[in-house]
């Protein structure tokens, strides 16, 4: 039930009536706040925010066609989900994140390993998503990637 589109626009515009809100909000709030040098673009068919390869040329180890993935956003069945690299990969940044979000949703927290399931879409903690995305600079992210994720 991912979003339907082969551009970012075509993402935000072709969802189910009742995600086009929560959706588009979540984005607007992660454009918003995310630091220079990251874009949107299509990543993996789905919405994702990403160093270009005009940043990092190499792209992404799995697949170098890609740019290298940061954080994503997808409507699924039952959920709006938020991936971001940061917090599968920085225990700091993911104990913050964990700390923080009962402060922002009185929603227990759904989370693999850097999904994070909304299944209330009016319970979205879109400040804490804000905070979030300026808490790594692209130079962070890459640097982080090569040297811990990188194989």
């Amino acid at each position: 039930m991912n979003a339907i589109g082969k551009t970012v626009h075509e993402i935000l515009t072709n969802l189910p009536s009742d995600r086009v809100e929560p959706f588009n909000k979540l984005h607007d709030v992660i454009i918003k706040n995310l630091p220079k040098g990251f874009e949107a673009a299509i990543s993996y068919g789905g919405l994702g925010y990403v160093v270009p390869h005009t940043l990092y040329p190499a792209g992404y180890h799995c697949k170098p066609i890609e740019p290298l993935p940061f954080a994503g956003i997808a409507s699924q069945k039952n959920s709006i989900n938020f991936y971001h690299m940061g917090i599968y990969s920085d225990p700091k940044l993911l104990n913050w994140f964990v700390s923080e979000y009962p402060k922002h949703s009185k929603q227990k927290l759904d989370m693999g390993k850097s999904c994070v399931r909304f299944k209330k879409l009016d319970e979205i903690p879109y400040t804490l998503i804000g905070e979030l995305m300026k808490k790594m600079s692209v130079k962070d992210w890459i640097d982080f990637y090569e040297t811990t994720l990188k194989k």
